[in-house]
């Protein structure tokens, strides 16, 4: 049963330097219609696939808030009376600083919505500039101090470290302040440069200056140490938050569940098929236009790939993975597929194992992907029996 679903609005006020996601300059974009398109999509989807129930929403981009009051009313309104929110638990926004104000903030919850994740980034007023980001640290306060006035809460800010030039005492500074605010939620994650952006033709012509990876691995550290010191949790590689305030939805891709995805680019994952919506605008309206579904491809998941991405993604929860609950869902035990790597992982200090389940030791947080390599292409060839 699919409780979750995403859905994906394109447009950005700004293109960030660092970013890869589906998204477009906002002016002079069919807004409008592209709104109708996404609530006909729904609309669709929930006559050939339905749910009873939906416990989670995550409403991403581009800028959420890069539209009006008035255009997000009209979604969020469009969306009551398409999809079975009547127990919706967990119903997020992001939000960019600079483009939340009183208005919308109040539409958001009249529409339902019960928590925000701004995209603050950095408080360090150089590093925005360098990374293309239009907010300032003064609009990060006003926009957390002005949510909760309103009433909302549970807010979450996510942050980058890893960033060009970026120093590890930039990083705790910028750390000391986002915990200062003492919001319920903190996700941070490390630079990656992706194709297809500013970063990625800059680096190629030599022109991107990147910390030293011992660097970066010292602003993790006083990440782990300084959300722990301040009451935040990790449950999640780069993700920390106050007890029960931990992101539902996301916690619905890393324990490998289905859910919905809505929108021109993006991801869904129903009835053992993942699929991927088609990204440019064009396409995405003109197949909403046809009555066709927006699918650029699809892909049924295969056993072998079920299990491979149910240790990926639940390895990167600190609780790591139940062995009951594997077993129950697989119908054989972890070490009946992998007991050769977990043996070699636990010896190399990597992975925790206990009767209950096996988790990623402290030293493996710092090498995960080295630990999730050695799970590929791995698996008995009669898997799929």
């Amino acid at each position: 049963m699919r409780t979750a679903a995403y859905v994906h609005i394109p447009f950005c006020e700004h293109i960030c330097y660092y970013c890869d996601f589906n998204k477009v300059f906002l002016k002079n974009q069919p807004v409008d219609e592209y709104i109708e398109a996404l609530l006909l999509e729904m609309e669709r989807t929930m006559e050939a696939k339905p749910t009873d129930r939906l416990n989670t929403i995550y409403i991403g981009g581009g800028t959420p808030t890069a539209l009006s009051a008035e255009q997000l009313q009209r979604l969020l309104t469009g969306m009551r009376k398409i999809l079975p929110l009547a127990g919706i638990e967990e119903y997020t926004v992001e939000v960019n600083p600079d483009s939340l104000d009183d208005e919308k903030i109040a539409v958001l919850m009249e529409g339902g919505v019960n928590r925000l994740s701004l995209g603050v980034q950095s408080f360090d007023e150089g590093l925005l500039k360098e990374i293309g980001r239009t907010h300032s640290r003064q609009s990060i306060v006003s926009a957390v101090e002005r949510s909760r006035k309103a009433g909302l809460t549970n807010l979450s800010l996510d942050l980058m470290f890893g960033l060009p030039t970026q120093t590890p005492g930039q990083f705790a500074a910028t750390l000391a302040e986002a915990l200062r605010l003492d919001v319920p939620h903190l996700s941070a994650y490390s630079l990656k440069i992706e194709e297809k952006t500013v970063f990625y033709n800059r680096q190629r012509k030599g022109g991107l200056q990147l910390p030293p990876e011992e660097d970066e691995v010292t602003m993790y550290e006083q990440l782990r140490c300084e959300t722990a010191r301040a009451g935040l949790l990790q449950y999640e590689i780069s993700n920390f938050a106050k007890e029960g305030y931990e992101s539902r939805h996301n916690l619905v891709y890393w324990n490998n569940e289905e859910y919905y995805g809505f929108g021109a680019g993006a991801h869904g994952y129903v009835d053992g098929v993942r699929h991927q919506n088609h990204g440019p605008l064009p396409k995405y309206l003109q197949a909403i236009r046809q009555k066709e579904a927006p699918v650029l491809v699809s892909h049924p998941v295969t056993r072998v790939e079920r299990i491979e991405e149910e240790l990926f993604m639940g390895l990167r929860k600190r609780d790591g993975i139940n062995r009951s609950h594997f077993e129950e869902k697989y119908g054989r035990t972890l070490e009946a597929f992998f007991g050769r790597q977990i043996h070699d992982l636990v010896e190399r200090g990597l992975l925790e194992s206990t009767p209950e389940r096996i988790a990623l030791t402290e030293q493996g947080l710092l090498l995960g992907n080295e630990v999730f390599e050695q799970f590929i292409a791995v698996l008995d060839e009669d898997i799929n029996g």
